[in-house]
């Protein structure tokens, strides 16, 4: 007999509409969730104590999770708080994530996986069910909008730009569903070749090719009773859009080297981020497959034009890398950069910067000194002049005061010598950072060198880094001293 050691999480339950009952209570005590029922926000006072998280029942609004938000702030704790909402109530949901519940979960959902992965490395939420972001306006309509739609059995076409959050609008439609206790089954049409997306998608029968040694079931056939996600399927090949159209019609398939057919209770979701249309005039997509997955079209706007998300969608991602229970917090400055940033790579993007700023700023302040973007050669028009720099200008307050001590100089010097004499201390620094500190730096002095050799005078080069001319001298001074003292080899 192997023994088995598991960390017990001991969870305070309040759930002011119905009563836990036995077996529930047995599946959550398998999935090692140690469970202490309270009914009014006095038991509640005693037992956060003893709590490493509390779960509550959320009705019709989040207004019972602000009370209790409240009251925990009152006596000095920290517990996490983990919410249950009805699956039709996904604008609930969303209103819990968005005022800091740890996760959120489906009432009825009661398996021991489910609940494990959601208090999984409590002081590291995952965040991964129902952890949705639709704060904009413009989100907040899409979502109802979304809700309505996913209430009926009509195929959905998602129509974004990548990286907008495709695959997530598809998981609502699924989770809002009558069929959301069904898989969610996802393919990217764009990610392999024809024969084996044909074969992913419709299966095959044992002995159908050389080694076919055992059935193989299709993602059509693993998604019945739910959702399947067909992503990016403007790439898919003509000849395979010919059999999928096939199966969509007669809502039955047949496995490579098979000669029944096999009945399907599945409901569909495509995305693109191709004009199908223009792709249709061009012969490259099937107009009779596009009516019939475009039953409902549903467009994600780029996250630019949605600004309402960004600083939620940027708290989403840093309590994905809590460690030790202390949140990470970001300075206004930095907040109002994410919102002037135009996000070419939308979300995806937005968690690359994040996943940058977290190993960057060593601490739980993210400020703009940490943010560094994709697009690293975005002209000076896509940011305010001020923001324009980051690197630079986060630090020009400590550094102002630094450098009170510097001599003064002619600020209107023109820079072009300047530039000329520091340029091989610059490549020093930059040809090759051999630690995190030193590609910082390089960076930093790579923005600074790039104003310089831009502009007439070290005012203009100041401006242009949002810093005051005094700031620029001592960072100038900082470049000619590490060069002769650091030794940084090229």
């Amino acid at each position: 007999m192997i023994a088995s050691s598991v960390n017990v999480i001991h969870a305070v339950w309040l759930d002011p509409f119905s009563p836990l009952q036995a077996a529930d209570r047995a599946q959550l005590d398998a999935a090692g969730i140690s469970l202490e029922t309270v009914s009014t926000l006095g038991d509640l006072t005693l037992a956060l104590r003893r709590a490493h998280v509390l779960v509550i029942r959320l009705g019709d609004s989040a207004e019972l999770l602000q009370e209790v938000q409240t009251l925990i702030a009152q006596l000095g704790h920290t517990v996490p708080v983990l919410c249950r909402v009805e699956r039709r109530r996904m604008e609930v949901a969303v209103d819990a994530m968005r005022l800091g519940a740890l996760h959120v979960l489906p009432a009825d959902e009661w398996s021991a996986g489910a609940w494990q992965e959601a208090v999984k490395g409590l002081n590291a939420p995952e965040l991964k069910t129902k952890s949705y972001v639709f704060v904009d306006p413009t989100s907040q309509h899409l979502l109802a909008l979304a809700q309505r739609v996913a209430q009926t059995e009509v195929t959905a076409l998602l129509v974004g730009p990548t990286g907008a959050g495709k695959e997530v609008l598809a998981r609502v439609l699924h989770e809002s569903s009558p069929r959301a206790k069904g898989p969610f089954v996802a393919l990217n049409c764009a990610a392999m070749p024809e024969h084996l997306i044909e074969d992913m998608l419709f299966g095959h029968e044992k002995g159908a090719f050389t080694g076919a040694l055992k059935e193989h079931k299709g993602l059509f056939e693993q998604a019945h009773g739910g959702t399947i996600f067909l992503d990016e399927i403007g790439e898919m090949p003509m000849q395979l859009q010919a059999k999928l159209l096939r199966v969509l019609q007669e809502k039955k398939l047949n496995r490579l080297g098979g000669e029944g057919t096999i009945d399907l209770d599945v409901r569909v979701v495509a995305a693109t981020n191709k004009d199908l249309k223009l792709a249709i005039e061009q012969r490259e997509f099937r107009e009779d497959l596009y009516f019939r997955i475009s039953t409902f079209r549903l467009r994600i706007q780029p996250l630019k034009d949605r600004p309402g998300d960004i600083v939620p969608l940027v708290a989403q991602s840093l309590a994905r890398h809590v460690k030790g229970g202390v949140p990470f917090t970001v300075t206004e400055d930095a907040q109002a950069l994410l919102q002037s940033y135009p996000w070419p790579g939308n979300v995806r993007e937005l968690e690359n910067v994040v996943q940058r700023a977290v190993v960057l700023c060593g601490g739980r302040t993210i400020s703009p000194a940490h943010l560094m973007f994709d697009d690293a050669a975005m002209d000076d028009q896509a940011l305010p002049a001020a923001h324009a720099v980051p690197a630079v200008s986060a630090m020009s307050a400590l550094n102002d005061a630094l450098a009170q001590a510097m001599p003064a100089a002619e600020d209107a010097q023109p820079c072009a010598q300047t530039a000329a004499a520091m340029a091989p201390i610059a490549m020093r620094e930059v040809s090759a950072p051999v630690n995190l500190e030193h590609a910082v730096k390089a960076s930093e002095h790579q923005v600074i060198m790039a104003a310089i050799q831009s502009t007439d005078s070290r005012m203009e080069a100041a401006a242009k880094l949002g810093i005051s001319p005094r700031t620029l001298r001592y960072k100038l001074a900082q470049l000619r001293t590490r060069g002769m003292s650091e030794g940084v080899s090229a």
